[in-house]
């Protein structure tokens, strides 16, 4: 079976301090589903706080803004069209560095994903 979600719907718009992530796609809205998808935006001059996934890998994909990614002890400097593959259980967060939020397409290779905050 199919699963149709929609940006345009307030009711996966989860709200953060720092900006916020849009689910369209997990075990929540699709029990049937293998990985979790969306879409989140930091605020610029913001960063997210410091976490890891224990049980999958994350991909994110920069649609526009620029960030500052910490992925371990390295830094990685992103921009629209620059894609970042962050393995398990690695510690990691983004600092926007543009003067206009960051939005990303995330993507995670299990459909129950965990997060664990530093």
């Amino acid at each position: 079976m199919a699963t149709v979600t929609d940006l345009n719907e307030e009711k996966y718009l989860l709200p953060m301090e720092w900006g916020g992530i849009q689910w369209l796609c997990g075990q929540e809205i699709d029990p049937e589903c293998e990985m979790t998808f969306g879409m989140v935006y930091i605020n610029a001059g913001t960063e997210n706080p410091r976490h890891y996934h224990p049980n999958c890998e994350e991909v994110i994909f920069v649609l526009s803004g620029e960030c500052d990614h910490t992925l371990g002890n390295e830094t990685f400097h992103l921009k629209p069209g620059m894609m970042l593959r962050i393995p398990r259980n690695v510690p990691h967060n983004a600092k926007v560095t543009s003067w206009e939020p960051c939005r990303m397409i995330i993507a995670y290779s299990a459909p129950d994903r965990k997060t664990i905050g530093e």
